[in-house]
């Protein structure tokens, strides 16, 4: 790529529920030897889920946090051979019993670009209709459905009630992306 860095080896030191933790090591471009930790995920999507003018979010525990937070429905992609368009329909129905009918990618981002290689998709969907909510893990299973107000959406980002990263990245395109 031009950058002058090499990969010259990784060793894996934990895989775990969801991540792997591995140190790799780099050579610089005048020979510097690096060791960095490094944090392998499988990947996530998220959904702005809009109904009319309210939008879909869902407030779920998060133990690194130990914690609630209001988030927009969202999962990684462990599901073997599922696309990202498909991932994302299933975890909206999972968490808040809804079906995308339209899809549309808002933006791809890079969480932690400091220690973890995550990217996250994000779709925006307006024509939705109702599913079964299925959910998967122990936190979903006690996760509530709020649906909040558009035109609130940029003073919760504002005051700190939504700091979650991929939900304040997703809110703000859908708001742009829809012209509000």
């Amino acid at each position: 790529m031009g950058h002058g860095f090499t990969r010259t080896g990784e060793r894996v030191l934990h895989e775990g529920y969801v991540i792997t933790l591995a140190t790799a090591t780099f050579e610089g471009p005048a020979g510097e030897v690096m060791e960095r930790d490094v944090v392998r995920h499988p990947g996530a999507v998220a959904v702005v889920a809009i109904d009319g003018e309210e939008v879909v979010l869902v407030r779920q525990y998060r133990p690194v946090l130990d914690r609630e937070m209001l988030e927009i429905p969202a999962g990684k992609l462990d599901v073997e051979g599922e696309d990202r368009p498909t991932a994302a329909r299933r975890e909206l129905v999972e968490e808040a019993g809804l079906y995308a009918h339209d899809l549309v990618e808002l933006g791809r981002f890079h969480n932690s670009i400091g220690f973890c290689d995550e990217e996250t998709t994000i779709y925006l969907s307006t024509d939705l209709g109702p599913a079964t909510a299925q959910a998967v893990s122990v936190e979903e299973r006690y996760l509530t459905v709020e649906r909040v107000p558009l035109d609130d959406v940029e003073s919760m980002i504002a005051d700190g009630t939504i700091t979650d990263a991929k939900t304040v990245i997703g809110l703000l395109q859908a708001l742009r992306r829809l012209g509000r």
